[in-house]
Formats: structure tokens, C-alpha cells, sequence
């Protein structure tokens, strides 16, 4: 039995993996559509006003879905919401691409919100479980999945829109993720961590009642720490989502060329990979609120830069390294959420904060394009994004360092045995 369950379990990581790099493509595509969305009177008329109340729908969609997903996912396990999620997620993503229609295209993008938002901490909840809960490996190597999409986004947008327009960007973004669940439906194994504290729950239920996993994140010792991942995440989010959608904007505000401007993009998102592959090593060392502090400390001083104007060397090395600190900034505060909640309430705990988040991916695109409506997007932007980050650096203190809660969190190596009743 052994030999059949190991290399199963060594699907989870490339299998969540590839799901994140689909939630990565939907970070970018709409920053790298909105410029041909706007040209000359607009497709569908559409104004900067217009773009920015369109940014929101999928982060809406996305909000609801973390938070609601996320506690879901806590009860009927992680395997079964993650392949539904990536359905849902690829349909109305395809079904952007044929909207005839300025409302039904937001509509679409509110609906594969839903899938988006449940995606993310799922992918990372599952795959924390098949690492090590108190190590930010597992979700910083997923978290570069999330920007490897970003930055094949940013590719196919320069080599296809020009030729072909804006809409097989979302057909591209749509048809692997059908793939996708088909692999996932095959070979994707549930969590042993949650197998266990499934039948331990039962157990405890019938016996005197158990505790909801929402209910858990308010008690008196996780209070504290959750309002503060909210803080941060809120503000961590609105970094992300408002420079991905409006740099492109923003530097062809600044006098760039449309190519310059989306090679920008391109840029700050192989930053963000870069820093994946350092931050979790230099959070398994100096502790995870430390590299946090330090991270979202050094995004606030690139951002601040960005706002003079540089040679063209000095200017991508500056986006480059914003890239690389603002956005696996985000990251190591997941896997500090990972490991501040047990397995009973993990993906509770990281969809609420990952869907208190999304009101900041709102307010970020919302913030641009207001700068851009008045005419201040460059340089005051980059003020703005710098002020967001060193709140984000001071808010984070106000968690303590913790190990993981208990020995039930982690019952075992979890790539050692997988009891899956779910699987075929």
C-alpha cells in the first residue's frame, strides 16, 4: 500500500502549484487588458472611472469566496474544494472572453472570483500539511506558481494583444485550468492531517459538542493575532492588486511607451519570484514576524524610490527589487498564519484572512484610479504604496512569535501515510 500512496502524495505540491499559477494569471490580466480596454473612447466606452469599479467585481467575488470557501474547505475536506474551485474559476473565465457586454464581462469576472478567492488558501492549506506547518517553504514554493502566472500573464499580453486583442488573453488563462482538474481528480490525495482531526472532531461532537472552526479564531489566544494577520493582510493586498492593475497605467502616466510600461509589470512580478525563493529561507532563520517586518520595511523604501525619475538600468533594478519585497512579503504572512492555527481551523484561519485581504485588493485599485482620475498617479502613487507597506511592517508586531499550537496540529509526517476515502 505504501509503494501506490507515496508517489500520490508527491502530486500535491506541482498540482497546487499549477492551481496557483491560474490565481497569478488572474492578478495580472486585467492590468495588462486595461490599457487596450481604454484606447481611444474605450471598448464598451469604458472610462478610468468604469476601469476601476471593474477591478473590484472579481476582488468582491474573491473576498466572499476566501471567507466563505475557506470554512468550508474545513469541513469537507481540502482535495474536494480545490478541484471545484478550479472548475469554476476556468468557466467564467472563459465566458469573459465571449461577454458581448461591459456588464456581463463584470459579471463573469465576480464569478470566477468565487472559485479564486477559495483557491488560494486551500492550495496553500494543503500543501502546508504535506511540509511542515512551522516552515514557510511550503507556502512560499506554492506562492511562486502565483507569479510565474503573473509573469507568463505579462508575456502573452505583450506577444498577443497586439495582433490578436484583448480577448484570448482570458481564453488562455481559461483552458488549463480544465486540464488542470482532470489531473486533480486523478491523482490529488486529501490531507492526512485533516482525515485525523476529522474523525477526532466527530468523536469530540458526539461526546460534548466541538468548537466551530470560525469560533476558534476569536478565542483569547488567537484574538490578537487574528485581527492583526487581518490588518496586515488588508494592507499586504491592497500593495499587490493596486500595482498590478495600475503600473502599467502609471508609468505611461510618467511619459513610457504602452511596451516599457507592461515590461515593467513584467519585471516587478520575476522580482516577486525571486523573493519567493529567499524569503522562506530567511524566515526559517531569523523567525517568521521578523523577515516580515524586514520584508514589508524594504518594500516601503523601493516604492518611495520609484517616484524620482532614474536612468532606465536604475528604474527596472528599483521595480525589480520592489517586486521582490512587496509581494513575498505577502507570502511569508500566509505561512505565519499557517503556523499560528491548528489543522481543525488552518484553512478557516487563512481563508478569512486572505478574504479580509481582498478588501484591500479592492481599495488598491480603487486608490489608483482615483490618482489616475486627478491627474496625481505618478508620482503620488508610489507615496501612497509606501506609506501602505510601512504600516503593514509596524502592524505585524503586534503578533507573537509562536511554534505550532499542538501536537494534534500535525499528527505525523504527513507524506507518510494517506488514508483517502475521497479518492477514487
Amino acid at each position: 500500500m505504501t509503494d501506490t500512496i507515496k508517489p500520490r502524495s508527491q502530486w500535491v505540491i506541482p498540482l497546487c502549484w499549477a492551481a496557483v499559477l491560474l490565481d497569478g494569471f488572474d492578478l495580472v490580466v486585467l492590468g495588462t487588458v486595461l490599457p487596450v480596454l481604454l484606447k481611444d473612447g474605450g471598448v464598451w466606452g469604458l472610462t478610468a472611472g468604469q476601469a476601476s469599479l471593474l477591478s473590484t467585481t472579481a476582488l468582491i467575488g474573491m473576498m466572499i469566496g476566501a471567507l466563505t470557501i475557506g470554512t468550508i474547505t474545513d469541513i469537507i475536506g481540502r482535495r474536494k474544494v480545490l478541484i471545484y474551485t478550479v472548475v469554476g474559476f476556468s468557466l467564467f473565465t472563459l465566458m469573459c472572453a465571449l461577454a458581448p457586454s461591459l456588464f456581463l464581462f463584470g459579471l463573469f469576472r465576480f464569478l470566477a472570483g468565487l472559485g479564486l478567492g477559495g483557491c488560494l488558501p486551500t492550495a496553500i492549506t494543503l500543501a502546508t500539511e504535506f511540509n511542515r506547518p512551522n516552515k514557510a517553504s511550503a507556502a512560499t514554493t506554492i506562492m511562486t506558481g502565483y507569479h510565474v502566472g503573473a509573469v507568463l500573464t505579462a508575456l502573452l499580453g505583450i506577444v498577443i494583444i497586439a495582433p490578436l486583442g484583448w480577448r484570448p488573453m482570458f481564453v488562455m488563462g481559461a483552458v488549463p485550468g480544465f486540464i488542470l482538474a482532470a489531473l486533480m481528480t486523478r491523482y490529488l490525495p486529501e490531507s492526512q492531517a485533516f482525515l485525523t482531526v476529522t474523525r477526532t472532531r466527530a468523536m469530540s461532537t458526539a461526546n460534548r459538542g466541538s468548537r466551530s472552526p470560525v469560533a476558534s479564531l476569536f478565542s483569547r489566544q488567537l484574538l490578537v493575532a487574528t485581527l492583526g494577520f487581518w490588518v496586515v493582510s488588508f494592507l499586504g493586498l491592497m500593495l499587490v492588486y493596486g500595482l498590478n492593475t495600475w503600473l502599467p497605467q502609471i508609468m505611461r502616466e510618467a511619459g513610457y511607451e504602452l511596451g516599457a510600461a507592461l515590461s515593467m509589470l513584467l519585471t516587478l512580478n520575476i522580482g516577486a519570484i525571486i523573493g519567493l525563493i529567499v524569503a522562506g529561507a530567511v524566515a526559517n532563520r531569523i523567525g517568521m514576524r521578523s523577515a516580515i517586518v524586514l520584508w514589508f520595511g524594504a518594500a516601503a523604501c523601493f516604492l518611495a524610490l520609484l517616484s524620482v525619475r532614474l536612468p532606465a538600468v536604475a528604474l527596472y533594478t528599483t521595480v525589480l527589487l520592489a517586486g521582490f519585497f512587496t509581494f513575498s512579503a505577502q507570502v511569508l504572512l500566509y505561512a505565519f498564519v499557517t503556523q499560528k492555527y491548528s489543522v481543525a481551523s488552518r484553512a478557516t484561519g487563512l481563508g478569512w484572512t486572505a478574504g479580509v485581504g481582498r478588501i484591500g485588493a479592492i481599495c488598491g485599485p480603487l486608490v489608483g484610479g482615483a490618482l489616475l482620475t486627478a491627474g496625481h498617479a505618478y508620482p503620488w502613487g508610489f507615496y501612497v504604496f509606501a506609506s501602505v507597506a510601512a504600516l503593514a511592517a509596524t502592524a505585524i508586531c503586534v503578533v507573537r512569535p509562536s511554534s505550532p499550537p499542538n501536537p494534534l496540529s500535525d499528527p505525523e509526517p504527513l507524506n507518510a501515510r494517506i488514508d483517502d476515502p475521497l479518492h477514487p
